[in-house]
């Protein structure tokens, strides 16, 4: 019987095979003379068949089929085409094509004429391509709002131009405009071969005419010279420089930490300028430095603050507060040529050739002018201050006064040996004047050439001088009163102190000098030619460091050092901030029955 049923129907089927044959006539299309622009309508151009059942609401097309709807051209192998909406369900070998510029590949295609959405699927291991020149966006269902000129896919895509490769959970692209929004486990990759730029997001706006990317929500920038953090940039990939806002972090490779609320950082040459409340941390030598403005130029290690600047260095038992209006710190890099010792032979002496080269190098910070530091043990003033890590010597300039305790030394120069940011050294090499408050007016005082100062645990242990020596001391009784002023004068001295008292004091080679009762001296003969009391100057806090009071103005005044005016302007060209509105993702408008029918195609 089937075989019988095969016979009677192979007529049939030889004749319908002969109508589908490369011959078979192209259908014209239905309004040949009609304007294909006006209205932006959907043409059918050509077909090789047309099949068409009377209770069905569309029609089958098969065969190089091509629509037309203004520039767009959509080509596949057969589809089904609903004449009343302009609609269509397209199969096989589907394209889309404007211009000879924009292109989109696909297996399937659901077109609604009526919101003019295309929604483009891809077989199960392919993707729907679309090709914009240089750029290709891939994923297995593109959704294509002809209205608006925008693509978008939701169930992860990757878009790749000649500079960086985007992948995205969601994602949107407009052909025309070149402009990409991606959201959801967003990832940039530079495609540069000789950069390792990694951008991560969940929300980033992309131009791929530019190459620049804005960032709108918790991000890294991952660079081999540093990480930044940030929720809100805008990064342009070509020139590899950044621009950040809402108090964005840089983390260096070298380990410093830059944070402030505005930040331009140039990740090829590591230099990164900043705005507003930056925060400039270098953990390994527990020192931070805070200001307004200030750079750091990670190539040459060096950094600069002003604006309210201020430099905290860490200790385990103590904080030094410093502030001046100016902060640098850079690195300071030396040579040292090292020769072997001298051969001798038959009485001539050779030196062979340098075998190395020593490299040293330190970390160097300069602080001027008008230069305030408190600690609890320790408080010093001065117009300029110089401190080298390698030898950890905080050099002050510029009548430099410094206080511990009852204690105040002041003189042309001071060098301060600092252990962990304790002192344990203090040389005065040129001109050095030590006192000690007793009770007002009575002061222990001691002048001459050259001063060093011995400290342990923040306190005076004992005192060196060397030439023109003169001092003033008021001896304690037993039961600690005072009665009686001394005063001497020698070439050398050493002295050395337990609290506020002084225990030992050796004057050579030849000394003179008195004793006075106190209640037949004259209070002139109180105090040292070079005597003064800066005790209105000290700071007495933290926060102290920032009042340059009118006597400490006064006092730099009087030595040349006048108030400074210089400003700085930026060095750098920052981006616009973005705009604060955030677009959404566009709501999913894949038909369900669709969405359906593309997963069980995938299956």
């Amino acid at each position: 019987m089937i075989i019988l049923l095969a016979m009677l129907m192979l007529p049939a089927l030889v004749a319908w095979a002969a109508s589908l044959r490369s011959d078979t006539p192209r259908i014209a299309p239905a309004i040949p003379t009609a304007d294909r622009s006006a209205g932006n309508r959907v043409f059918l151009e050509r077909a090789e068949r047309l099949l068409k059942h009377p209770q069905d609401s569309f029609m089958i097309l098969v065969g190089d089929v091509v629509f037309t709807k203004g520039p767009m051209i959509m080509k596949c192998d057969s589809c089904h085409y609903y004449s009343e909406s302009e609609s269509l369900d397209a199969f096989g070998n589907v394209s889309m094509e404007q211009g000879d510029t924009l292109f989109v590949y696909a297996d399937e295609l659901q077109f609604d004429g009526q919101s003019e959405i295309a929604t483009l699927y891809a077989d199960f291991g392919k993707k729907v391509r679309l090709i914009n020149r240089d750029v290709q966006l891939e994923t297995d269902i593109f959704v294509y709002d002809l209205g608006i000129d925008l693509g978008y896919y939701e169930v992860g895509g990757r878009l790749t131009d000649p500079s960086n490769e985007l992948t995205s959970l969601y994602g949107e692209y407009a052909p025309s405009s070149k402009e990409a929004n991606f959201y959801t486990g967003v990832h940039l990759n530079s495609r540069n071969s000789s950069d390792t730029l990694d951008i991560y997001s969940d929300t980033l706006y992309y131009n791929t005419a530019t190459h620049i990317a804005e960032l709108h929500s918790p991000s890294s920038v991952v660079n081999a010279r540093g990480t930044v953090y940030t929720s809100l940039g805008v990064y342009d990939t070509d020139s590899n420089r950044t621009t950040l806002f809402d108090r964005s972090t840089v983390v260096t490779s070298q380990g410093q930490t830059l944070t402030a609320d505005t930040i331009y950082y140039d990740h090829s040459s590591g230099f990164g300028e900043a705005f507003g409340s930056m925060v400039l941390t270098d953990s390994a030598h527990k020192v931070e430095v805070r200001g307004n403005y200030g750079y750091y130029d990670e190539l040459l290690d060096s950094a600069f603050i002003t604006g309210r600047a201020i430099l905290k260095q860490y200790s385990d038992s103590d904080t030094l507060w410093l502030h001046g209006r100016y902060i640098e710190a850079f690195r300071v890099i030396s040579t040292t040529e090292m020769l072997p010792e001298a051969e001798t032979t038959d009485s001539i002496i050779t030196i062979a050739r340098i075998d190395s080269i020593r490299t040293d190098t330190t970390h160097v910070a300069v602080v001027y002018p008008r230069v305030r530091f408190f600690r609890s043990d320790l408080q010093g003033v001065c117009d300029s201050m110089r401190y080298t890590q390698a030898d950890s010597m905080l050099r002050m300039f510029i009548n430099p006064v410094v206080w511990n305790e009852e204690q105040q030394i002041f003189g042309n120069v001071i060098e301060l040996h600092l252990n962990d940011s304790t002192i344990e050294e203090a040389i005065l090499p040129d001109q050095g004047f030590a006192a000690q408050l007793i009770e007002h007016p009575h002061y222990n005082q001691i002048s001459g050439k050259e001063m060093k100062a011995f400290f342990n645990n923040s306190e005076l242990r004992r005192l060196d001088i060397n030439g023109n020596v003169e001092l003033i001391m008021y001896p304690e009784e037993s039961d600690s009163t005072i009665n009686k002023l001394v005063t001497a004068q020698s070439s050398f001295l050493t002295a050395t102190f337990r609290g506020r008292t002084t225990e030992y004091i050796k004057m050579w080679p030849e000394t003179t000098g008195q004793a006075i009762p106190l209640f037949i001296a004259k209070k002139s003969s109180y105090f040292l030619p070079k005597f003064k009391w800066f005790g209105d100057m000290r700071p007495t806090s933290p926060e102290d460091i920032f009042t340059v009071p009118e006597a400490m103005e006064q006092v730099m005044l009087e030595a040349g050092r006048p108030a400074p005016t210089k400003t700085f302007a930026p060095r750098a060209t920052l981006h616009q901030r973005p705009s604060a509105e955030v677009p959404q993702p566009l709501p999913d408008i894949i038909p369900p029955e669709i969405s359906a029918q593309s997963a069980a195609n995938q299956q």
